[in-house]
């Protein structure tokens, strides 16, 4: 049995007996009532009622294709995983997205792209989720619900609304760094395949010794980074909505694969205790010149979907997917997320997603999880339960594990202990002053007061004291280009106040 379908027979129904007709329902009379023993008619109206899938909450609209990832370099003495061995290539999966927009919404609104990752390797499937930005907008899993709502719908008009977003962004200072990368130019990309792509969490490699580093995965397209405008990306919103999924789609048709050279900062253990930020904070970066890149391998997409709903909208990607000689690591929102990922795919599309074929690694699998809604895959009359006499296999390995650290305390529900380096606005702050040059300033200013031009105080003027924490002179910038678009007036017509600290 093949996992699609032949489109030269003859039109059946769902379990292959033939159809009388695609076209016209069983009546009685060519004018009269339709009869509910029209099997076809209820079957084919039926699963039309059901076509969609609930479409993920962030990262809802996106596109991806499939392609290839080459081990060029050794990094043994780093990692054991058998992909990241030197000369071994393996099939993998790529899929963009937009993180706040649903499955309608324009490909080139301002927003923070989705890069994640699925390696089909000889050990099992590894997935490495990531955006196009080395950061993210928080660093506890209890906040990302929260942050994820105010970048949605409003619950009476059931728009989107500038005050809302940047209300939770105010309220929560580390939001900074991101929203710096959001505003800058790569908020804009000018295609997927021209942006880089980022793990943002610290995860875990280990070698054959059993020696553990900390990783952070940088994959960087070897066709540049290009941006858009805002201008630019407003016009292709309204004429093409599904620019960048086109872009890729038509890119690879011509043979023109789009490659990524994965690179790494690789952490010996023992830093991390004592490095001048938390290395697990996912609103943070490492300096490079304390841990360099280290180049690895290639990936390239070299294939395009054959159907987009089979093997792009039922891809599930989740960190929990790691494969020996990686790991996680700490990090609290990747810890929220090895859990949070594979459950929203269990809701999404069911409690075996893992066995339709876009999911399925290459491997063999022995699992105790078994039955529940479309189980296609089975163990048959072996045992269901371990341990157990009838020769089933099943693991039982005690003692210390390989993707491992040490900790130790009482339960709290706390912030990170802060370290020397660790404030939300310092590294923000070196985006816009060093990074930037004075032209991405002058568009990170008319970019910033355009999205703050509709948003209503109090809220105002905490965003206008935001922007002076990461940077006095972009602050003053910022509130003074807002103040030039409406004079004296706030939008709804109350005077602007002078800007106070927030709290």
């Amino acid at each position: 049995m093949t996992d699609t379908i032949d489109p030269n027979i003859h039109s059946t129904g769902d379990f292959g007996a033939p159809t009388d007709s695609d076209r016209n329902s069983l009546s009685i009379g060519p004018n009269g009532p339709l009869l509910l023993h029209d099997v076809r008619l209820v079957e084919t109206l039926a699963h039309f009622n059901r076509e969609r899938v609930p479409e993920r909450n962030p990262h809802a609209k996106g596109a991806g294709a499939f392609g290839t990832f080459e081990t060029t370099e050794d990094v043994s003495k780093y990692t054991k995983a058998a992909i990241f061995q030197q000369g071994q290539k393996v099939d993998m999966l790529a899929r963009f997205s937009t993180v706040a927009g649903e499955q309608g919404s324009p490909d080139t609104w301002r927003d923070v792209r989705g890069f994640s990752l699925k390696f089909y390797t000889p050990e099992g499937n590894l997935d490495i989720v990531g955006n196009n930005t080395p950061v993210f907008f928080v660093r506890d899993p209890m906040k990302f619900p929260h942050f994820i709502r105010s970048q949605k719908r409003l619950p009476d008009s059931g728009l989107r609304d500038n005050t809302m977003q940047w209300d939770f962004w105010t309220q929560n200072p580390e939001s900074a760094h991101q929203v710096t990368y959001l505003m800058g130019d790569r908020g804009l990309p000018r295609s997927w395949r021209e942006m880089n792509g980022y793990s943002s969490h610290t995860y875990a490699w280990i070698n054959a010794e059993g020696e553990r580093f900390w990783v952070k995965y940088h994959f960087i397209s070897k066709q540049g980074v290009h941006t858009l405008t805002n201008e630019e990306a407003d016009e292709l919103a309204g004429t093409d909505a599904d620019f960048h999924r086109r872009d890729l789609f038509e890119a690879i048709g011509r043979g023109e694969f789009p490659q990524w050279e994965l690179k790494v900062q690789v952490m010996p253990y023992e830093d991390a205790k004592t490095y001048r930020i938390n290395p697990f904070d996912l609103t943070k970066v490492w300096s490079h010149a304390d841990y360099p890149l280290i180049p690895v391998g290639t990936m390239t997409l070299d294939r395009n979907p054959k159907n987009f709903f089979a093997e792009i909208e039922q891809a599930a990607f989740a960190p929990s997917n790691t494969v020996p000689g990686t790991g996680i690591s700490p990090d609290k929102m990747l810890l929220g997320r090895v859990f949070a990922y594979a459950d929203a795919q269990r809701a999404r599309i069911g409690t075996n997603y893992a066995q339709l074929p876009v999911n399925r690694p290459v491997v063999e699998t022995n699992s105790y999880t078994f039955d529940g809604h479309m189980s296609y895959l089975n163990s048959g009359d072996a045992p269901v339960y371990a341990p157990n006499s009838f020769g089933r296999p099943w693991a039982d390995e005690v003692g210390e594990v390989d993707n491992s650290w040490e900790s130790d305390g009482e339960l709290v529900r706390a912030a990170y202990t802060l370290r020397p380096d660790d404030d939300d606005f310092s590294q923000p702050g070196h985006l816009v002053r060093d990074v930037f040059d004075d032209a991405a300033r002058e568009r990170f200013v008319e970019t910033v007061a355009g999205a703050l031009e509709p948003v209503i105080e109090p809220v105002l003027s905490n965003a206008f004291q935001y922007w002076k924490n990461v940077d006095a002179e972009i602050g003053a910038r910022i509130e003074a280009a807002v103040r030039e678009r409406h004079g004296d007036q706030q939008p709804g017509g109350t005077p602007l106040k002078e800007a106070t600290p927030v709290g």
